[in-house]
């Protein structure tokens, strides 16, 4: 057993430059990212987002949304080899699916957990090995930045303002410090970054 201060959490999230991770349309309105996820730096950003993560922390909608995509990723030989390895990471792995409303798990080797994403958090820590990935969750990312529980950022930032959507980043969040571990800029202007939490 790992001591529970040396498994990190992780999380990735793309954003707009007005800080949004949807457009106005609702929680599914894309069509800003759309140009960006498929360049080079964001799918080498892929890749770096699951590299040392052994388990995929995830929110209901995008539990769902992502069964309904990646398998068939996975099985996709002529799939871009980046886009294959996290789509198959993401389908072996462990996952835990916060919800208060699904009883069963959408997936194989996942399991439901109805609790705060902090004391989901503190069981992982204390019980595994490996990083945890909050995989593009935005509400379990938002919840562990509130408790401040996560230690490291993996953010694509896309030149366009969305001008409407959810921002990751809500007032009355605990102050908090980061450092810049990587950053890559793409040709159409998209920036990966990697924050640490400075503690």
């Amino acid at each position: 057993m790992t001591d529970s201060n040396d498994r990190r959490v992780t999380a990735n999230l793309s954003l707009s430059l007005d800080g949004r991770y949807h457009g106005p349309a609702g929680p599914d309105d894309f069509t800003m990212f759309a140009p960006y996820v498929t360049t080079e730096v964001a799918r080498d950003h892929l890749t770096r987002i699951w590299e040392g993560a052994t388990v995929a922390l995830l929110g209901r909608i995008n539990a769902e949304g992502f069964l309904s995509y990646w398998p068939s990723v996975a099985a996709d030989e002529n799939a871009d080899p980046r886009d294959r390895g996290y789509a198959k990471w993401l389908v072996d792995t462990e996952k835990v699916v916060l919800s208060t409303t699904l009883t069963e798990a959408p997936w194989e080797r996942t399991r439901m957990a109805n609790a705060p994403a902090a004391d989901v958090v503190a069981e992982l820590k204390a019980t595994g090995e490996g990083d945890i990935l909050v995989n593009s969750s935005p509400s379990v990312i938002k919840a562990l930045l509130s408790a401040d529980l996560i230690d490291r950022l993996h953010l694509m930032v896309f030149p366009e303002i969305a001008g409407g959507g959810q921002r990751l980043f809500d007032d009355g969040l605990p102050a908090s410090r980061w450092t810049l571990a990587h950053q890559e800029v793409g040709e159409r202007g998209e920036i990966a970054m990697v924050y640490d939490r400075a503690r």
